[in-house]
């Protein structure tokens, strides 16, 4: 059986409480079967993730594959399905898939991430083409972005009434305005959900496939904004915040083929809630000593540039 990294027993218990608790007791058992169902062999030592992990195996004519397992939660539940509309177009190849279980027999990739190339440029560019290959579209039954419109305003006010906070009301504005005009009405074209430079990862089929989509319908651009909310860390290294992001944002649009003045709104929308995701969460993981504050006035400098059509 295996062994279940403690990391990420803690963070699931933690995350999840009894139910995450009885999960991992659980999971050992879970991978055995599953190895046994698809005549596969454990051959190196388990990786994991956020919500799942990854168990590298050999099937049973020898080739490598990875087994993935992730906990039983909602948002786990599509990501099987863009990686079969996909085909391996852009991602990961799915194998074998087995819903009852949350579980995945996928195309075995290097660990390394986009992340660590090191190189900004690159990063957008990859990021950029990846998305302009996932955008595919999308069939019935996928979670459509725009159903989100409604919740994502309400608590734009929320938060901005709750939290003492450094945007200008006309930042907030300029969010509110990207939730009517573009949040609502959403072309029906599939899109990762989660595109950062940490879920593209080295390959041999093709230089760079993307893993970890939370498989949804909606506006290709949204995905931008996660990618440069997950580049913060770069531009914070930046003289000059105005130009590396225009930059990022002129590299990414190109390699995407997207409009970008629509990209330009999406980032500063999802910039907007990430403020207020810091204020009431922290920042999540914090990365080269970014506390919750670091966050907050970075994105919120991101968030003010990008209000405006720069």
């Amino acid at each position: 059986m295996i062994e279940v990294p403690g990391a990420f027993a803690r963070g699931t218990v933690a995350r999840e409480g009894a139910a995450g608790a009885a999960w991992i007791t659980e999971l050992p058992h879970i991978v055995d079967e599953l190895l046994e169902r698809w005549q596969c062999v454990a051959d190196s030592r388990v990786l994991h993730g956020g919500v799942g992990v990854i168990v590298p195996v050999r099937r049973r004519d020898g080739s490598p594959a990875a087994l993935k397992v992730s906990f039983p939660h909602p948002g786990n539940v599509h990501e099987p399905d863009a990686l079969e509309l996909w085909d391996g177009r852009g991602a990961v190849r799915l194998r074998e898939r087995a819903d009852d279980r949350f579980a995945m027999l996928l195309e075995r990739v290097a660990g390394t991430t986009l992340a660590e190339c090191g190189d900004p440029d690159t990063m957008m560019t990859v990021a950029g083409r990846l998305s302009r290959c996932l955008a595919v579209p999308a069939p019935p039954g996928l979670p459509r972005l725009r159903d989100h419109a409604d919740e994502w305003d309400d608590q734009l006010h929320a938060d901005a009434a709750e939290f003492a906070h450094p945007l200008p009301s006309r930042v907030l504005a300029v969010a509110a305005e990207t939730v009517r005009d573009l949040a609502r009405h959403q072309p029906d074209l599939l899109v990762h959900g989660d595109l950062h430079a940490r879920n593209i990862l080295r390959a041999a089929r093709e230089p760079w496939l993307a893993v970890d989509p939370k498989g949804c319908a909606g506006d290709p651009a949204y995905d931008a904004g996660t990618v440069i909310k997950a580049h913060l860390l770069f531009l914070l290294a930046e003289d000059d915040l105005g130009r590396a992001v225009r930059r990022s944002l002129d590299i990414f649009t190109d390699a995407a083929g997207l409009d970008r003045d629509r990209v330009r709104r999406w980032c500063q929308l999802r910039a907007v809630q990430t403020v207020f995701w810091a204020l009431r969460h922290g920042p999540g993981r914090e990365r080269a000593g970014l506390d919750r504050d670091g966050v907050v006035a970075l994105a919120g400098s991101l968030a003010e540039l990008l209000a405006e059509e720069i």
